[in-house]
């Protein structure tokens, strides 16, 4: 049984999130303040987080810093501030996830189980397969259902790398950019939209509408992988 920690001021939100969470199985502990949620993370392990942003006394950034110090647990970042700044803010201290408040019930659920799949892996697997492309990271070769090979640049490889690896995880343009380019270039967005549009170009069905590498824009890119054909 997974336990989730919720950390959230707001009292009504805060248990009905945990009255959610509990309906479905998950053990939950619920904290009102950023002291109370550090406490909590020192007393018992965690597998996974949910963090609002505007807390009293320890604001939620420091809180995620603070957990991401000492555990690799998931964190989802929950939060009524709609500005960019604060989203890659929050992604660059170490959340996994963001949802602006307020949210549906049902998609921060999916967020639940999405973050928590990618923790059951404990090696990525050699092979994604969905119904357009299949990418082997073992021999780094993309090809189509048909056999067609998919060349990639040694930097498109680098990109679709790191997303493939980070499967329905939210990674902010600024770590793509430091790790792809560089620290110097963490400011240079364009080079990740120019690259990010041929990646399309070569994996996408419809690049105008993707439906693996999905933008949120000014924040960050995820990688949402399909279910491979089904065998008739």
């Amino acid at each position: 049984m997974n336990r989730v920690l919720v950390v959230d001021d707001d009292e009504p939100l805060r248990l009905a999130l945990g009255a959610h969470l509990r309906a479905r199985g998950y053990e939950v502990d619920l904290a009102g303040t950023g002291e109370a949620a550090l406490r909590y993370a020192a007393g018992r392990p965690h597998d996974l987080a949910i963090v609002d942003l505007g807390l009293p006394g320890i604001p939620g950034i420091d809180v995620v810093r603070g957990l991401r110090g000492w555990t690799p647990v998931p964190i989802i970042v929950l939060s009524a501030r709609h500005e960019e700044r604060e989203k890659i803010g929050a992604l660059d201290a170490g959340a996994d996830d963001y949802i602006t408040k307020p949210f549906a019930m049902g998609e921060l659920l999916a967020r639940v189980r999405a973050a928590l799949r990618r923790t059951r892996r404990d090696d990525p697997p050699p092979v994604v397969e969905t119904s357009d492309f299949r990418i082997d990271l073992a021999t780094r070769k993309v090809t189509k259902p048909g056999g067609e090979e998919v060349h990639l640049t040694p930097t498109q490889w680098h990109l679709v790398e790191i997303l493939v690896l980070n499967p329905e995880r939210l990674v902010s343009q600024r770590q793509l950019l430091h790790d792809v380019w560089g620290p110097g270039f963490v400011d240079h967005a364009n080079y990740l939209r120019g690259f990010m549009a041929q990646i399309r170009q070569k994996f996408e069905p419809d690049p105008l509408r993707p439906r693996y590498f999905i933008t949120e824009p000014g924040i960050g890119i995820r990688f949402v992988p399909a279910p491979p054909p089904t065998a008739d």
